[in-house]
């Protein structure tokens, strides 16, 4: 029978889904966690699974970007170092030598190595890649860079459309990027898609932009990149680092900001297990935070991976979860950039993205 408190409410507007086929490059094979091999759950499915889900939304191309707003966010060496690594690799032939064909870092330059002292760079790919890269899961193969690019391209394409008058715009990015600092990659993240989006509002003349990740884990990169500025906040509602969870050395209530920045991190780590009232509570919290604050513009950083199936999940969020965050943020009103970061059960991953675009959508 018809239902006249709900088929009479407006049907909210599809937001623009921002996307490019090159994303699909980007093939890890396979992580090696506590020193096993195992396969890599950040694969290019995801790409599929989500642009089958929203068949509402407009699809646009990513278009091609200069790289200043990217070398704004990330150290000249570190982008130098992932362009042309697979590259270095192969012909280095570490794939005849011991079978490994990917990227892998096995020697880190940490401050207990150096000890004070100062070190001359390492000649070999082999020995360099520990400089970059912070752990031994984050593999990069022969089309990781041309994909992480083009992930970028897509949030500032994103930005373009926001920037150009819609109200809000997704950017369907993959590899994820929130993980990424200034000077180094891991948690599967190459580039830091969030930050760049942050970066491209701040230059089109928002005087404060607010960063709301939702991810099941906290976006070290992100909140490395902004830790000392004003002009961009960063709020984060994850699974408590002091759990044993992923980066386990960032994300705990106490970090606020450095500096100019003092203040302008927060976050909001809950408890393994913790289910949709208390995490959409949360994010609503951040919302509010994201308000006092003035921020006058949005980008999500939108990890699905909080959901109870997910093969990386310590949080029990579900699909009316997440319409209910995007709810709480999309309500702001902000002109907000949506950007994919983690999510990896395939079967349900684009129902969760969906679910969380129509509440941004509708309030």
């Amino acid at each position: 029978m018809p239902n006249p408190a709900t088929d009479s409410a407006p049907i909210p507007a599809p937001i623009p889904v921002v996307w490019s086929p090159s994303t699909r490059l980007h093939v890890p094979r396979h992580e090696i966690w506590l020193g096993v091999t195992t396969l890599g759950t950040e694969v290019p499915e995801r790409v599929d699974a989500i642009l089958g889900a929203l068949g509402s939304h407009r699809l646009r191309e990513a278009v091609a970007h200069g790289d200043d707003l990217l070398r704004a966010v990330h150290d000249a060496g570190l982008l130098e170092f992932l362009e042309t690594a697979a590259e270095e690799w192969a012909r280095a032939g570490y794939e005849e030598v011991v079978g490994q064909d990917r990227v892998v870092p096995y020697f880190f330059d940490t401050p207990a190595l150096v000890a004070g002292m100062q070190p001359t760079p390492p000649a070999a790919p082999h020995g360099r890649t520990g400089h970059y890269c912070y752990d031994t899961m984050t593999l990069v193969g022969p089309g990781t860079w041309e994909a992480a690019r083009a992930a970028v391209d897509a949030a500032l394409t994103a930005v373009d459309l926001v920037v150009a008058g819609s109200r809000s715009a997704y950017a369907l990015c993959r590899p994820p990027g929130h993980h990424v600092t200034p000077l180094g990659y891991g948690g599967s993240c190459y580039l830091n898609n969030a930050a760049v989006a942050a970066e491209a509002l701040r230059a089109a003349g928002h005087e404060k932009v607010a960063v709301v990740d939702v991810d099941a884990h906290h976006g070290n990169g992100t909140q490395a990149v902004f830790w000392d500025r004003a002009d961009v906040l960063y709020g984060s509602v994850h699974v408590d680092p002091a759990a044993g969870w992923f980066p386990h050395v960032f994300g705990h209530a106490t970090e606020t900001g450095a500096g100019d920045g003092a203040g302008a991190t927060r976050n909001l780590p809950l408890a393994e297990g913790t289910g949709d009232d208390p995490w959409v509570d949360a994010v609503t919290d951040l919302a509010a935070w994201t308000e006092a604050a003035g921020a006058t513009a949005l980008v999500v950083s939108l990890g699905v991976d909080a959901a109870a199936d997910d093969p990386e999940s310590p949080l029990q969020v579900t699909a009316d979860g997440y319409e209910r965050a995007g709810r709480a943020l999309g309500g702001l009103g902000l002109p907000s950039v949506i950007v994919q970061e983690g999510g990896y059960h395939l079967p349900t991953l684009g129902g969760l993205v969906a679910a969380y675009l129509r509440g941004h959508a509708a309030a």
